[in-house]
């Protein structure tokens, strides 16, 4: 017996799907905002030549990047409220993903920051600069346009991440499209118009950096 396809049931419930998008979409900003600063202080940690920074530094990295962040999500939605620390399904969620994305992006930070000269910090400090204005106004900037095509790829893969939401039942694209699926038994059609939207959303946040690439390229 032929499979029909059929996306009635699908476009009807389609502007539930693009709440979900933007929902993921918010999830993915707000972590990676936060994760890039908490990455940013942690990358000069771990390269501080004192143990008190750079050994929590380590730690943080090793953990965080040796668990999959299915079981931190689970953890911090059903576990921390055992340990008396309570948030929303929301800002649970949202927790886990900058914690996430900041080890991460700590390692990405850290190789653009190795790739920074010396000798730019000793001419800053050669016209008067401290330390913290070489960072900011030196080294950082350099450091991000370098680290741009690994940034790139790890946003979009943050991006994706959020469709674990959907296990603690935050309404991004993932619970969407399972909902839809669950009411009106079209497995097909929602997931192909879902991934459809996934790989879309992908598409522009790659030519989004690319974009951003070109304008910070150094003139050849």
């Amino acid at each position: 017996m032929g499979y029909t396809l059929n996306f009635s049931a699908v476009w009807r419930n389609f502007d539930f799907l693009i709440s979900g998008l933007t929902l993921s979409l918010g999830l993915a900003v707000i972590s990676i905002l936060i994760g890039a600063l908490l990455g940013l202080i942690v990358a000069f940690a771990l390269l501080s030549r004192k143990s008190m920074a750079a050994v929590p530094a380590r730690c943080y990295v090793t953990l965080i990047r040796n668990l999959p962040i299915l079981v931190l999500v689970l953890f911090a939605y059903f576990a921390l409220p055992q340990m008396g620390f309570r948030l929303d399904k929301i800002k649970s969620f949202v927790l886990v993903l900058s914690l996430y994305s900041g080890a991460y992006l700590a390692e990405v930070f850290r190789a653009g920051l190795l790739s920074i000269p010396r000798g730019l910090t000793e001419a800053g400090l050669a016209i008067g600069l401290t330390s913290n204005q070489i960072r900011t106004s030196i080294i950082a900037p350099l450091m991000f346009r370098n680290v741009l095509p690994s940034l790139s790829s790890t946003i979009i893969s943050l991006f994706k991440d959020t469709s674990l939401a959907a296990t603690i039942a935050v309404s991004e694209l993932t619970f969407a499209a399972r909902k839809i699926n669950v009411e009106s038994f079209r497995v097909i059609e929602t997931w192909m118009v879902t991934t459809a939207l996934y790989v879309a959303t992908c598409l522009l946040i790659a030519a989004a950096m690319r974009f951003v690439e070109r304008r910070l390229a150094l003139p050849r």
